[in-house]
């Protein structure tokens, strides 16, 4: 459960997608989400590196660690359920985040 409710808080899974392509500098992955505050997005950083999810390289750019990798292989059925639900609810599905694959 207590994954569950650290991938459920807002902006965790698409921080965890933005950073499926590499490493992002703080900077960076505020541009690349957009309406997530600084405060947050700091936060959310500082819980996921506490998970072992996210780490930093010696340039002290964001990327994922191999178990965040593994946590993008294992989200991707969920996508693909996502979008089928998209379209049976009449809604356009999006482009699945960088990293998701499938």
């Amino acid at each position: 459960m207590a994954a569950f409710d650290l991938l459920g808080r807002r902006w965790t899974l698409r921080i965890v997608g933005d950073l499926g392509e590499g490493a992002l500098g703080f900077n960076e992955l505020h541009r690349a989400i957009g309406s997530v505050s600084t405060s947050v997005l700091a936060t959310r950083l500082r819980e996921l590196r506490a998970a072992a999810i996210v780490t930093t390289d010696d340039d002290g750019r964001y990327l994922l660690t191999e178990l965040g990798r593994s946590l993008l292989v294992a989200l991707a059925p969920l996508w693909v359920w996502s979008d089928h639900w998209a379209r049976a609810n009449g809604s356009a599905p999006n482009d699945p985040p960088p990293g998701y694959g499938g």
